[in-house]
């Protein structure tokens, strides 16, 4: 089992798709880590030698940020923009919609379960 940045990546599926399980890293990214340390994208990731996982290991921590400093980064812009007091600030601290979604109907996913009021039939 390959262990790259802190996650196992299953050895079972294609080295494109195996990538994809970093937090940080998607299709488009995975096949450029795959071109520059030249390896196959459709070779399976039990097929690869311990040379080319740690080529690709020191190729994502030179190049790339991901797992917990990625979360860490974005964690600190959320912060950063509720303590400025912005729109997207206030936004986030009121657990609501950040990017201009409606929220009269919908946004329930964010918001929560309904809360029925009290009174209102009449």
């Amino acid at each position: 089992m390959a262990r790259i940045a802190g996650v196992n990546i299953p050895t079972n599926k294609q080295v494109q798709i195996a990538l994809t399980y970093i937090h940080g890293i998607g299709n488009s990214v995975a096949k450029e880590i795959c071109e520059a340390i030249g390896v196959e994208p459709t070779r399976r990731v039990n097929e690869l030698s311990d040379a080319e996982v740690l080529k690709m290991r020191e190729h994502i921590s030179e190049n790339l940020m991901v797992e917990g400093d990625l979360r860490r980064d974005t964690q600190m812009n959320i912060k950063r923009l509720m303590d400025l007091g912005c729109y997207r600030g206030l936004r986030h601290r009121r657990k609501l919609p950040v990017r201009g979604q409606r929220t009269h109907t919908n946004a329930r996913t964010r918001k929560g379960k309904a809360v029925a009021i009290a009174g209102k039939k009449k």
